[in-house]
């Protein structure tokens, strides 16, 4: 499905320049459970820029259904279309109802107001928060704000569900339900998993865990 094949980022020129990622290759199964771990500074979010085409990589390629996603097909279009990306900060409107915060993906691609708030509705009955659509996301404790921010990313049932240290944020209680969510939309609706964090105990309940060191795969481990 998603495959990086000798990827490397360097950021800088000539002296000045600093290799971020060193010759990195992955593959990840469709449907399978994944932790990208490393300490801060170790590339991780790096590796999540240029697997979700958000950063184009210096040297390598990333695959998806053999497809280079940096030169073959329309970046910004596939990414709306294949991967849900959940960001620590949540980056929601605050001003704006629940709803609107969710159906905005489809709103940016001009999906008619009636269908996008359907479907971002059946979205929020996923997390838990259909009573909660009317509320300005202001409103809301930080727990069910990284909901939010989930349904949104859910909302175009993506193939690829990616979370950036989502319970960076949250206290004990409300990062282990945000987890339990995660693990259990993957076994709902069979997209693939992939956890960017620093948290040992949420990637020991990931079958494989990737752990980067200093722009490198030291380790890559997956469960019997």
């Amino acid at each position: 499905m998603l495959e990086i094949k000798n990827v490397a980022r360097r950021y800088g020129k000539k002296e000045d320049s600093f290799l971020a990622l060193k010759d990195i290759s992955l593959e990840f199964d469709k449907g399978s459970t994944n932790a990208v771990i490393g300490k801060s500074g170790s590339g991780k979010s790096t590796l999540l820029h240029i697997m979700t085409g958000l950063d184009h990589p210096s040297e390598g390629e990333v695959l998806f259904d053999g497809k280079n996603i940096h030169k073959s097909i329309d970046t910004d279009k596939w990414r709306g279309q294949n991967i849900g990306i959940v960001f620590q900060q949540f980056f929601l409107q605050p001003s704006n109802s629940v709803i609107d915060n969710v159906a905005l993906p489809l709103k940016l691609r001009g999906v008619s107001k009636k269908e996008r708030e359907q479907r971002a509705l059946q979205a929020l009955i996923s997390v838990g928060l259909k009573d909660k659509a009317k509320n300005n996301a202001n409103d809301l404790s930080g727990g069910q704000k990284q909901r939010v921010a989930i349904a949104r990313a859910i909302i175009d049932n993506p193939s690829i569900l990616i979370a950036d240290e989502p319970t960076g944020n949250l206290d004990t209680e409300s990062g282990e339900s945000i987890i339990n969510l995660l693990f259990d939309l993957n076994k709902s609706k069979g997209a693939t998993l992939i956890i960017v964090t620093h948290d040992n105990d949420i990637a020991k309940r990931c079958h494989r865990i990737i752990e980067l060191r200093d722009g490198k795969i030291v380790s890559d481990r997956s469960k019997k």
